[in-house]
């Protein structure tokens, strides 16, 4: 290893190569980031330089690393640049662009300077070469080209490459420089000398040069963290290239045909819990848990997937990498089906479609597990694994339960799968899923969200595209769709953006009045519950969202005439003359009973968990579970503890809402505030009831019940 302190004089001042390898990632600098302030830099040099001769002012870029390559009989010396590609480029794209911008002006000496830091003179130029010092292989090769070869004066517009990042690189600092040029044209040649000087001799780099037999891998890990954050695919990329030189195959041939990660789909930045990164990395996350069966974080997936080539993979590199090719084409195909709002999905598509949705990425390594190339798990096996893993999701959502030791528990699964034979790959998942008892992981029985959805305010507990998600589901299920079934209907509820209505409108009171305290309660604990909710375009939505459910113009006579999916049809079919709490009940019993049967559990599945009191805290317990649980029951009458308040009276409401003195509370709570005049306290035990029972007692009550099932 060699290192010096160098500029770009003498980085580019003698005939050589700079080759950009296949592994590297294309250029990504921008204006903001990287270009503006470097021309920033460079003018500060030259204008000191013309106010001061022969001043020594200098800007440091930063380190490259380069490694001598095995050396060829004739022609130049070929360097591989290892790391910093990045700034050698942009180098190179600002002497060229100074370059272009001296010969539109007639300085062809200065001009002639700059060329010779980025052209190799004749006589090293081979027949068929281009002549440029530093040559890119990958995608960046014809932008790069096109424009470093383009004859003054460049015109960026006409150019081929002309939206590529090099291309608009060069472009901003030939701009830069021919208006810093004649913003005097009286001084045009000193402007020009000074910034040669500057381009020539005042920037410096840190250039670590290894020889062809040293370890160029273990520099660029070291160094990766420099300039724009390298991703997980981005060293992966490189481990596998040099792996792929290493074992004598044709790199170039393995980055045209099996490398598809340079393109926008993969390049798109998703995000993954707290992290933001690019699809490639995801996917390669997720495919190295569906090899291995473990749990990966994000910043160890370099790391995870190296040890895997080395101690775990039996076959050579270029046969691992075509496989993630095309299991990467399959990920990318399953992606893209299942945002297409009409394509008719098969189960696995549906599958992406409605954990994209949820935004539930730890499902996909399962995914990746079943459709492997090399497989013997058949296409309904498959299916029906994808089936049970999906009904484990969302049963758990749909209860709002923890999801943080999922992926855990996902890549336990795939391990379980892989040590089983594929014929029998159903059964051990399923019995995988049942197996699990403990509130983080459980797959949640029938009875327990039929309970949970009968009073929960739906609207209000989940986003409104899951809420879609959902109700497109009972849409399905109203088709004849159950699980994998199919439907005589022939097609699914397209997945566009229908908006989410409630039937019994928010704004209630304008058209739907109620009388009495306790009814409007009543009334407001469901107008946001399940059976109150439906989906509608968005046109129909406008014109009868705070509608009257009869008369012509009523919400019922509207949609009878304008709606045509069988989720409102089954409303419209009760022919109920009022839509009232107790439609919305059964309705609500009804949908439970959709969701159900389309994200079923194995018969005589009850969803049992050996710590199920550790869900529910006397911390979580609200005053709506004891009313739920029929241990406070509406209308009953709750007494103040407190003596100095003997004659305090509240009536207990439905949703654990109260009323006081005439004036509804959300809770007990707030009502002994109001008591209180606004001093605090613990209203579990405030109130009681008739018997003499704190709220406090119901609730150890309630706990005890719980910690019995």
């Amino acid at each position: 290893m060699k290192t010096d302190v160098t500029t770009p004089q003498g980085i580019f001042g003698m005939p050589q190569h700079l080759t950009v390898p296949l592994y590297q990632r294309p250029y990504v600098w921008t204006e903001d980031e990287q270009w503006g302030p470097l021309w920033s830099d460079i003018r500060r040099i030259a204008e000191h330089r013309m106010v001061t001769p022969g001043a020594s002012a200098s800007h440091f870029l930063g380190a490259v690393v380069t490694q001598q390559a095995e050396g060829r009989p004739t022609g130049v010396q070929e360097f591989f640049i290892v790391d910093g590609q990045q700034r050698l480029t942009t180098l190179q794209l600002v002497l060229d662009a100074a370059g272009a911008a001296f010969a539109a002006r007639d300085l062809d000496a200065h001009a002639a300077q700059l060329e010779y830091l980025t052209h190799n003179t004749a006589m090293f130029v081979r027949e068929g070469e281009s002549g440029l010092k530093l040559r890119h292989v990958n995608r960046d090769r014809a932008a790069f080209e096109e424009v470093m070869l383009a004859a003054a004066p460049v015109h960026h517009s006409s150019l081929k490459n002309r939206d590529s990042l090099i291309v608009r690189a060069h472009e901003f600092f030939h701009d830069r420089i021919v208006s810093w040029l004649d913003e005097d044209p009286q001084s045009t040649a000193a402007r020009a000398e000074a910034l040669r000087e500057a381009l020539q001799g005042a920037l410096e780099l840190v250039v670590i040069q290894l020889t062809a037999a040293e370890d160029s891998q273990e520099i660029f890990e070291t160094l990766n963290a420099r300039g724009t954050p390298l991703t997980a695919a981005d060293l992966i990329k490189n481990f596998v290239f040099q792996r792929l030189r290493q074992d004598g195959e044709d790199e170039h041939a393995a980055y045209r045909e099996a490398w598809p990660f340079e393109t926008p789909f993969w390049e798109s930045e998703v995000s993954v819990g707290r992290y933001t990164t690019t699809r490639s990395a995801v996917f390669l996350s997720q495919w190295l848990v569906s090899r291995i069966g473990k749990e990966i974080s994000p910043r160890s997936t370099f790391t995870r997937f190296k040890f895997f080539v080395e101690h775990e993979n039996e076959g050579s590199m270029i046969d691992l990498l075509r496989v993630i090719s095309e299991q990467a084409a399959t990920y990318e195909g399953l992606t893209k089906r299942a945002g297409d709002a009409h394509a008719n999905l098969d189960r696995i598509e549906l599958h992406f479609h409605r954990m994209a949705v949820a935004q539930v990425e730890i499902t996909k390594p399962i995914v990746l597990w079943l459709t492997e190339p090399e497989t013997g798990i058949s296409s309904a096996d498959a299916a029906a694994v994808v089936s049970m893993v999906e009904s484990w999701i969302v049963r758990r959502r749909l209860l709002r339960l923890l999801s943080g030791d999922l992926s855990r528990v996902a890549a336990d699964l795939i391990a379980s799968g892989r040590a089983a034979p594929d014929s029998d790959v159903v059964r051990v998942v399923e019995t995988f899923l049942t197996g699990l008892q403990s509130a983080s992981t459980y797959w949640p029985g029938d009875e327990e969200i039929t309970r949970s959805l009968a009073t929960e305010p739906f609207y209000r507990r989940f986003s409104q595209p899951m809420q879609r998600m959902l109700l497109q589901a009972v849409e399905d299920w109203y088709r004849g769709y159950t699980d994998v079934k199919p439907s005589k209907a022939g097609a699914r509820v397209h997945r566009g953006k229908q908006q989410v209505e409630h039937i019994l409108p928010r704004g209630w009171r304008t058209n739907w009045p109620v009388e009495g305290i306790a009814a409007e309660a009543d009334r407001d604990a469901h107008v946001h519950r399940l059976g109150n909710l439906t989906l509608l375009t968005a046109s129909l939505n406008a014109s009868v969202s705070n509608s009257a459910w009869l008369g012509d113009k009523g919400k019922r006579a509207e949609l009878r005439r304008h709606d045509v999916l069988l989720i409102n049809r089954t409303i419209l079919d009760r022919a109920v003359e009022q839509w009232d709490e107790q439609a919305i009940d059964e309705r609500t019993s009804e949908l439970t009973r959709a969701l159900l049967e389309t994200w079923p559990v194995p018969a005589g599945h009850l969803g049992k968990v050996v710590d199920r009191a550790s869900r529910v805290s006397r911390a979580t317990v609200t005053y709506a579970q004891l009313v739920d649980a029929g241990l406070l029951e509406v209308g009953t009458t709750l007494t103040c503890t407190d003596e100095r308040c003997p004659d305090a009276r509240c009536e207990v409401l439905a949703g654990g809402q109260v009323e006081y003195e005439g004036k509804r509370y959300t809770d007990p709570a707030g009502a002994a505030r109001v008591v209180r005049q606004g001093q605090s306290g613990n209203a579990w035990y405030f109130w009681r009831t008739h018997d003499g029972e704190t709220l406090n007692t119901l609730r150890e009550r309630f706990l005890a019940s719980v910690s019995e099932e």
